[in-house]
């Protein structure tokens, strides 16, 4: 009996693989440029580091993590995002000793939601966390490194910024906004409903459109915002004028989990078809005191490495697989065996190359050839093997050249 993958657990398979060592090697190559290095966090964690971090109240808790009782009747949860581990593991290894910190992380999350295009039950995300620093500039920075990643990848997204106030000023808008939905709940649909108690904040979100007209009216936080948040989000727009980087404020920009503070952005793009978000994060500057550290400010976001794939793709960007140089076609057991030997040389020199090991019919061989994308094809046999020489036929022009084997690697090397 056939055992399938489980539903919302996908498979990248080789030819979409090469695009994600694309999206993975430009974010290490950007993301050192502006001083972060990476750390890896295990995929499970306690249960109750999400629950305390991430809000019991988010559907991310409630609905979507993966909970389960090991052996030793710990309450353990698979990671549904990537910062909660990280702030984990920054104070566990007493980090913030060592002064202000930057880090990425890449690997699997999982949620258990209903499966949609571009969003799995097990996703992998790129997130970037800096922390020790509260000044806005470091947020603007942060995110001219996020348009610095999607311009190297081609990527064209719409920038969206928000501020979502703090300990000062956002309860006194919590009263008021969970007013205004109770008095128009009728509008709204189920979900907005719930959440009107558990997460308030979280109905701004909804993209239901008979919701739209209850939300376009709703009261603003921006409109709210505290001294010291105004002029923090002031300085963070400043900061990005003077980076070159364009945005849009976008006062029903919201962070759906509960450690948000002040800055919120998130970058979107119209490439699948409606807005979408491929990249959110925001700051978070009472994280890492709620998860048992010394006070600590924090800004960090995440990236959807499957969304980012499905948008390189539609825009025509080449997975930048690597294909062999050379594949060697045997025409009897002397070549095939003299195959063997110079394909491990060329490996040594760094070359990337293949043969057939079951031999059989060269037409068959020179199809192979073809199907792994090879530049060039050599035929051995005993012939060449005896005189030290070959046809290198280049499988592009079908042009053939004869070559002395002992030269092979310095004239494909190129």
């Amino acid at each position: 009996m056939k055992i399938n993958g489980v539903k919302g657990m996908n498979d990248v398979l080789p030819a979409d693989v090469a695009r994600w060592h694309e999206m993975e090697s430009v974010a290490r190559d950007v993301f050192a440029l502006y001083g972060y290095r990476e750390v890896r966090t295990p995929a499970v964690e306690h249960a109750a580091l999400f629950a305390r971090g991430v809000g019991e109240a988010t559907d991310i808790v409630n609905k979507e993590m993966y909970v389960f009782e090991d052996k030793g009747e710990e309450l353990l949860a698979l990671r549904p995002e990537g910062t909660a581990g990280t702030v984990r593991a920054f104070i566990e290894h007493g980090a913030f000793v060592e002064g202000p910190q930057k880090w990425f992380y890449m690997g699997p999350m999982f949620r258990r939601e209903r499966p949609q295009k571009g969003r799995y039950r097990q996703f992998h995300q790129i997130g970037c966390e800096a922390f020790g620093v509260a000044e806005p500039y470091l947020d603007a920075e942060q995110i001219a490194l996020l348009a610095d990643y999607f311009a190297r990848l081609g990527v064209t997204a719409e920038l969206k910024l928000n501020s979502v106030g703090d300990a000062q000023c956002r309860p006194a808008y919590l009263a008021d906004l969970k007013a205004y939905l109770v008095s128009n709940q009728g509008a709204l649909c189920a979900d907005c409903k719930d959440r009107i108690e558990r997460n308030p904040l979280r109905v701004l979100d909804c993209k239901v459109e008979s919701c739209q007209p209850v939300l376009e009216k709703a009261p603003r936080l921006l409109e709210r915002l505290c001294e010291p948040c105004r002029t923090h989000f002031d300085q963070v727009k400043a900061g990005l004028d003077a980076l070159g980087v364009a945005y849009r404020v976008e006062p029903r920009l919201v962070r759906g989990l509960d450690y948000y503070v002040r800055t919120a952005y998130e970058f979107t793009s119209d490439a699948l078809g409606s807005q979408s978000a491929v990249a959110g994060g925001g700051r978070y500057d009472r994280l890492v005191e709620t998860l048992g550290g010394p006070p600590t400010p924090g800004i960090g976001f995440a990236l959807g490495e499957e969304r980012l794939s499905m948008i390189l793709e539609k825009v025509g960007r080449a997975a930048p697989e690597r294909r062999p140089a050379v594949f060697f076609v045997s025409a009897d057991a002397t070549g095939a065996l003299e195959a063997l030997r110079l394909a491990a040389a060329l490996r040594r020199a760094g070359i990337a190359c293949e043969l057939d090991p079951r031999g059989g019919k060269m037409k068959a061989q020179f199809k192979q050839a073809e199907r792994v994308g090879a530049r060039w094809a050599v035929v051995l046999g005993g012939n060449e093997v005896a005189t030290g020489q070959a046809k290198l036929k280049d499988l592009q022009t079908r042009e053939e050249t004869p070559i002395a084997l002992s030269d092979l690697a310095a004239r494909v090397a190129g």
